[in-house]
């Protein structure tokens, strides 16, 4: 009870803090509901996502429990997007929704999410049938422009196949400025029922060869509830649908509408966003078998372009000047020596390397390359007094940050599982920035190689999917290959 007196007035007392505090600035503030789907909501969600903050222009939220919502939790966002498919919220949540949208808050509606809260049986994950049938939200219909009838005729899609998708309002925001159609791999709704007044944008021709209707169906479509405006697509089945130009482009641009009635974004959005001068890499392997897990590590980055180039062509000199910096993998011994004065002029034309685990042991018979540049060699055949290096799998590590550098920023003191090296020479020239006291370890993890025409980075971390897919591994090789670079991590 005592302790209870000590704590401070304001500790009893809540206060609305400002959503400002909470959301990027200038942005849509846009929060998608999910969690129910008979489609694979857990794969199509984060693209959704990812997709909209791609663009620039939406700070994205998810839910996956809609049926929790209030008015409370609603009120700060601008725009809500359904992917959603499943029972109905209860009396709250869908208050909280159809009053945010009636007041003038954003709606976009995607694919299976035009399906339930209707006449039709509740579908479970699978597209498995539940049974369940519950008494419709009728304000949905009017909100959202369309519904499933069970018929006759019954609402549904042929085949999935590859149809296209024809523009037929080039005047409307949205659509204004678009190429006059698009191809789209996705299963094409026919028969809804759409309700009076909704504005057609875009249709497709259901196909009967493929179990269609013979006349064109409503793909794309806008309508007004309230003050609220509306985007519906019945785009989207699943990844490989999502994953088009056509399907990013439209979404993001009815998204952007839809929260507020103009459109900025540009008429073609790719799903992977174009890199705009990007660090271009030479991902350089061979020698050393390798788990793929580490391609993913180069695959997210936007400023950063990599090619993967394999031993012995690496060092070709058409290769060597497209490359900003090399980033070795390899475990090579011997290359000629054209590729070692093309390697060699990469450095002195100032241009970066970043030297990862294995690649410590390559080129054992290039004195220069070990003593001059990396600054370390893990020993593959020992030698009177120099015993061979050894190694140790699996080992549970606590790195210690030991220099303050643009490499080391953003990283933590890690607990990382790797392969560790004893044994290794060192020169006494190495910026150590990385370390750890494990003693299967020399202690060094992370260093600066003593070349100083250019800049040379070695992380001896990096063995298999343990550490490939660290978030903090991957900001250190990414922190290196922009400080290579001369770049700002």
């Amino acid at each position: 009870m005592a302790l209870l007196a000590a704590l401070p007035a304001w500790s009893h007392n809540t206060v609305a803090a400002s959503p400002e505090l909470f959301f990027q600035a200038g942005k849509i503030r846009t929060l998608i509901l999910s969690g129910r789907n008979n489609h694979d909501w857990r794969a199509t969600t984060p693209f959704i996502r990812k997709a909209l903050e791609n663009t620039g222009r939406f700070d994205v939220r998810v839910t996956d429990e809609p049926a929790g919502l209030s008015p409370a939790a609603v009120a700060p966002y601008d725009l809500f997007i359904l992917n959603y498919c499943g029972p109905r919220w209860g009396p709250e949540a869908e208050r909280a929704i159809g009053e945010a949208v009636r007041s003038g808050k954003g709606l976009v509606v995607i694919h299976a999410a035009s399906y339930p809260f209707g006449d039709m049986e509740v579908l479970a994950r699978g597209h498995g049938r539940t049974g369940i049938r519950e008494k419709p939200w009728k304000e949905y219909f009017e909100m959202t422009g369309a519904k499933w009838t069970e018929g006759p005729p019954r609402s549904g899609h042929g085949k999935r196949h590859v149809f296209e998708v024809r523009i037929i309002d080039r005047q409307h925001p949205i659509t204004a400025g678009l190429a006059p159609a698009f191809d789209i791999s996705d299963e094409l709704y026919h028969r809804l029922i759409l309700k009076d007044g909704v504005h057609i944008l875009a249709t497709a021709y259901s196909d009967p060869k493929t179990n269609g209707t013979g006349r064109d169906e409503p793909v794309l479509w806008t309508l007004r509830y309230g003050r609220g405006r509306v985007f519906h697509t019945i785009l989207g089945h699943d990844l490989g649908a999502m994953y088009s130009t056509g399907f990013v482009t439209t979404l993001a641009r009815g998204a952007e509408w839809a929260a507020t009635g103009k459109v900025t974004l540009p008429a073609e959005i790719q799903p992977r966003p174009r890199k705009q001068n990007p660090v271009r890499v030479e991902l350089v392997i061979g020698g050393h078998d390798f788990a793929p897990s580490l391609m993913s590590v180069f695959e997210s980055w936007n400023d950063v372009e990599t090619n993967v180039v394999w031993q012995p062509d690496a060092y070709k000199k058409g290769r060597m000047e497209r490359a900003d910096v090399i980033v070795q993998y390899d475990m090579a011994q011997t290359i000629t020596e054209e590729a070692k004065a093309n390697l060699r002029r990469h450095l002195e034309e100032g241009k970066g390397l970043v030297v990862l685990h294995h690649a410590l042991a390559s080129y054992q018979d290039w004195r220069w390359w070990w003593k001059e540049v990396t600054g370390a060699l893990y020993v593959l055949e020992g030698t009177p007094g120099r015993p061979p290096s050894t190694f140790r799998h699996g080992v549970p590590l606590i790195t210690h940050t030991v220099a303050d550098h643009p490499i080391t920023r953003g990283v933590p003191e890690m607990y990382i599982v790797d392969e560790t090296y004893k044994n290794m020479w060192f020169s006494p020239g190495i910026q150590v920035l990385i370390r750890t006291a494990d003693p299967s370890s020399d202690g060094p993890l992370v260093w600066i190689g003593p070349y100083r025409k250019a800049r040379v980075a070695v992380i001896q971390l990096g063995h298999g999917p343990e550490a490939h897919r660290h978030p903090h591994f991957r900001k250190l090789v990414r922190n290196a290959i922009l400080w290579a670079a001369r770049r700002q991590p």
